[in-house]
């Protein structure tokens, strides 16, 4: 793991995440995590070719994936397939304990008759985005009782490798008994759309962006390009764009020793106190007070 990146989403070129593997040679990422509100890893939309488990352990969060809001209260476990769209909420005043499980699929493909039979049916299913298993619901004491195996196995790939076989065999059995794996469903013909200005606002956002540059970058207009952001993220292409650049002051704060106006000049804002305003309104805390806050931690 690159303790670096800790906390970060890290995007590539086309847009989709670089996960933080634990062994850069076995591509799973496990961590004892927590949420609450303004951290740098809530609320930040990103896909991967990965599939993600997140098994709540205390408290109360919620998983937006492709625009939809789901609800995890403790006991509750959510598996997002690859490349969907998603990030994690908090619940204001809470804080929420869970068990994530990163993974690339590939792990699983033994051969070309296990990819056939019990890969491809669940990853470029349109119609399976993500599967949320209830406490109450069947197969999820189960599933919770693997993933918090996991945290105490995160370098010993043989023993992950066995329990995603059972984890992927309970996503099998609870997507055959509810209809999920059915040939004919469509899938969002907005996401492809929506992915492509993501890739445009992580690539230009130190320069002025318009409204009209964006959709543009997506093919849409720009009334389509509204409607596309509030159904995957909640919030205007404006306001997305405003809220990655306060991550990236974050960022530089976290990780440089830059004077504010030089972060103002590089993340886009063109101002010290413009910047300072929208951070503060986004974590609380100045961008003075935030870097304090990181170089304690450190010591």
């Amino acid at each position: 793991m690159n303790v670096d990146v800790m906390g970060l989403i890290v995007k590539r070129e086309d847009g989709s995440e670089q996960v933080n593997y634990d062994d850069p040679n076995f591509p799973s990422y496990i961590y004892d995590g927590w949420i609450k509100p303004n951290v740098t890893w809530e609320k930040v939309p990103h896909f991967h070719e990965d599939v993600e488990f997140v098994s709540v352990r205390s408290g109360k969060m919620a998983y937006c994936v492709n625009g939809k809001v789901i609800t995890l209260n403790a006991g509750d476990t959510i598996f997002v397939n690859a490349n969907q769209i998603h990030y994690s909420i908090s619940e204001p005043g809470t804080l929420a304990t869970y068990v994530i499980f990163v993974a690339n699929p590939a792990i699983l493909n033994a051969s070309v008759s296990v990819q056939m039979q019990a890969l491809l049916p669940v990853l470029d299913n349109p119609n399976l985005p993500y599967i949320r298993f209830r406490y109450i619901n069947e197969n999820s004491q189960e599933l919770q009782h693997l993933m918090f195996m996991l945290p105490d196995l995160r370098r010993d790939p043989f023993q992950i490798t066995r329990i995603f076989f059972e984890i992927w065999n309970i996503i099998l059995t609870q997507s055959k008994s509810h209809g999920m794996l059915e040939e004919d469903a469509q899938g969002d013909l907005h996401a492809k759309a929506f992915k492509a200005m993501m890739f445009y606002i992580q690539k230009e956002y130190q320069n002025p962006l318009t409204l009209q540059e964006i959709a543009e970058s997506g093919n849409v207009s720009r009334s389509l390009c509204n409607k596309i952001f509030h159904k995957y993220v909640g919030n205007s292409p404006v306001n997305y764009l405003l809220d990655f650049r306060v991550r990236k002051v974050a960022e530089y704060l976290r990780t440089t020793t830059l004077p504010l106006s030089e972060i103002s000049t590089l993340t886009g804002f063109g101002g010290a106190s413009y910047m300072s305003e929208m951070f503060k309104k986004a974590f609380g805390k100045s961008p003075r007070e935030y870097r304090k806050m990181q170089i304690t931690s450190d010591v």
